[in-house]
C-alpha cells in the first residue's frame, strides 16, 4: 500500500466531490421523524437520499449494487453491496437524518446554510452524519485505485438514527441474507477527543426518559389566594426530581442506576484525561465564571461515559415571562433525558425510573411519568490483535500520534443491535465530532481535514482486515446472527 497515494487520492476526492456534495446536503432540512412527523409528505428525506444515491452511483466501483430499500411506513435505507475477495464481509454504517434547527446560530450561519470557513464546513448534518457514505466509499475507492484487495463490503445508510433507529431492525432482518455475517463493523458516527489523532469509541451510554408531570389543580387560581394553601406544582416537581438527582452535586442517587466500571475502561479514561487535559471541558461554551462539575479530569471523563446523568430538555405548563400573571399554575411538566451506563439494561432502568418518580407523591398530587424511550448502551468487545495493530498504524500514518480510546456519552442505537446480532464481530467506531463541532446544537461544523484522515484510516483498516482474513485471523469471530435484532427508542 502506498499510504501517501491513499492520502492524496482521498484528499482530492474530498476537495473535488465530497465537500461540494455535503454543501448541497446541508441545505436540505431532512429532520428525523421524531422532529418532523410529516417527513414523508415534506419530501426532504427523499431529496437527501436522492443526492447521496446519485453520487454513489456515479463512482467507478466495479460490480457495485445500490438499492434504496423502502419498507412500508418506514424511513428509507440506502443499501450498497461491493464485491470483494475471500469469504469475509465488512459492514460500514452511517445515517442521513438530522437533528432539528436549534437556536443560537451565529448571525452569518444557520442549520440549512452551508458556510466554509477555513477547514470547517458549518451547517446541520455534515459531520452528523452526512459524510459517512462519502467517507466509506472514498476508502474503498482509494484501495481500488491501487488495485489492493479487500473483502466484500456492505454500506448501510439509515434515515432514522436521530429518532432512535426504530426502523433499522426491520431492515437488518429484511436484508439479512444480503448482509451476511460481517466480521468487521465500521461506524463513522462517533466523536473524537481532538483533531490530532485517531479516536476509537470503546463504549456508548444508553438512555431512558420521558415526560414528568405534576398536577395539583384542575385550573389555575389566584396565587395570592392559594399560595400557602395549595402546594406549588413546581416545588413538588423539585422534590420528586431530588429522588433521582442530588441537586447540589448532580449525582444520580439510586445505586440501581450504576454499574461496576471495567478495569480496562478505567485505565482508558485515565489515559484519555492525560491526553486531553482541560480540553475535556474547555470545548464547551461556558458562561464567564462557570466551572466544570469536578476538578478531576479523569472523573469528568468517567462522568460522561460510564455514569448516569440527568438533563431536563423541555418544560411545559409554564408561560413565557411576558405573559406570566399572578397565578398558581395547575401543573408543571418537564422532559427528562437520563443517560445510562453502557452495560445497564435500559428497559429495566426505565421501569425503575417510573416507579421512583410516581410512587408516594407529596400532598397526594397527581404525578405521572410517561416513558418515551429506553435504549441500552454498548460496550465494545476487546480488539483483536490485528485490528489493534491496524488502528495504531493508521493513526500514526494519517494523523501522526498513536490512537486514543474513550467512551462516548451519547448513543448510537445500531451498535447495540449489531453487537447483539453479531457478538463475535470486531468494531471500528470513530468519527469527526471533535471539540466545538457542536453536533445537535448551533454552529455545528465538520472539520474537513479530519474527515479526510478518517477516510484514509478506514481504507487502511479495510485492507488490513482482508490480510487478516487471508491468514485466518478473522475466522469464527462472527456469530450466526440468526436471531432477530431489537430496536431502541432513544436517539443519540
Amino acid at each position: 500500500m502506498d499510504t501517501r497515494e491513499i492520502s492524496r487520492y482521498v484528499g482530492t476526492l474530498w476537495d473535488e466531490q465530497i465537500v461540494p456534495q455535503l454543501v448541497e446536503y446541508i441545505k436540505i432540512p431532512n429532520k428525523s421523524p421524531m422532529f418532523d412527523a410529516q417527513w414523508a409528505e415534506h419530501g426532504h428525506m427523499d431529496r437527501a437520499v436522492a443526492l447521496m444515491e446519485a453520487w454513489a452511483r456515479a463512482q467507478p466501483i466495479p460490480g457495485m449494487q445500490l438499492d434504496v430499500v423502502r419498507l412500508p411506513g418506514r424511513t428509507p435505507l440506502i443499501f450498497i453491496e461491493i464485491p470483494g475477495q475471500g469469504e469475509d464481509c465488512v459492514l460500514l454504517y452511517g445515517h442521513l437524518d438530522k437533528q432539528p434547527e436549534m437556536t443560537g446560530w451565529a448571525e452569518h450561519l444557520g442549520p440549512w446554510t452551508p458556510v466554509i470557513e477555513g477547514d470547517k464546513l458549518y451547517g446541520r448534518g455534515g459531520a452528523d452524519d452526512g459524510y459517512a457514505i462519502f467517507g466509506s466509499l472514498a476508502a474503498i475507492l482509494a484501495l481500488q485505485a491501487q488495485q489492493l484487495p479487500h473483502s466484500r463490503c456492505v454500506v448501510m445508510i439509515e434515515a432514522c438514527e436521530e429518532s432512535g433507529s426504530y426502523d433499522l431492525p426491520y431492515y437488518v432482518d429484511h436484508l439479512a441474507e444480503r448482509i451476511g455475517k460481517p466480521s468487521l463493523i465500521v461506524c463513522l458516527d462517533s466523536g473524537c477527543g481532538n483533531y490530532e489523532q485517531m479516536w476509537l469509541t470503546t463504549s456508548l451510554r444508553g438512555m431512558t426518559g420521558g415526560n414528568l408531570t405534576v398536577k395539583v389543580l384542575e385550573e389555575g387560581v389566584h396565587s395570592g389566594d392559594a399560595s400557602g394553601v395549595v402546594a406549588s406544582s413546581f416545588r413538588i416537581l423539585r422534590q420528586v426530581l431530588s429522588r433521582l438527582e442530588d441537586e447540589t452535586t448532580g449525582a444520580i442517587r439510586p445505586k440501581d442506576l450504576y454499574v461496576e466500571i471495567p478495569a480496562q475502561r478505567l485505565a482508558q479514561a485515565a489515559d484519555a484525561a492525560q491526553v486531553l487535559g482541560t480540553d475535556v471541558y474547555s470545548k464547551f461554551p461556558f458562561v464567564e465564571g462557570m466551572v466544570p462539575m469536578n476538578a478531576d479530569i479523569g472523573e469528568l471523563v468517567l462522568n460522561r461515559t460510564w455514569r448516569p446523568a440527568l438533563s431536563v430538555t423541555g418544560v411545559g405548563g409554564i408561560p413565557p415571562l411576558d405573559s406570566a400573571g399572578n397565578v398558581l399554575r395547575p401543573f408543571t411538566s418537564v422532559k427528562l433525558s437520563l443517560r445510562l451506563p453502557p452495560t445497564l439494561d435500559a428497559v429495566k432502568a426505565g421501569e425503575f425510573l417510573k416507579n421512583l418518580l410516581e410512587n408516594d407523591p407529596p400532598y397526594g398530587a397527581k404525578v405521572t411519568f410517561d416513558l418515551e424511550k429506553a435504549g441500552s448502551g454498548w460496550n465494545a468487545p476487546a480488539l483483536a490483535p490485528w485490528l489493534e495493530q491496524s488502528v495504531d498504524a493508521a493513526s500514526r500514518t494519517y494523523f501522526g500520534p498513536p490512537p486514543a480510546y474513550m467512551g462516548e456519552g451519547g448513543s448510537i442505537p445500531f451498535m447495540g443491535m449489531l453487537g447483539e446480532k453479531f457478538p463475535g464481530a470486531q468494531f471500528l467506531i470513530t468519527g469527526v465530532l471533535g471539540p466545538h463541532s457542536n453536533a445537535h446544537g448551533p454552529n455545528e461544523f465538520l472539520h474537513i481535514p479530519t474527515g479526510k484522515r478518517v477516510s484514509a484510516a478506514v481504507a487502511q483498516v479495510i485492507a488490513d482486515h482482508y490480510r487478516a482474513s487471508e491468514q485466518g485471523l478473522t475466522r469464527g469471530v462472527a456469530a450466526s446472527g440468526a436471531h432477530t435484532v431489537k430496536g431502541g427508542d432513544g436517539c443519540c
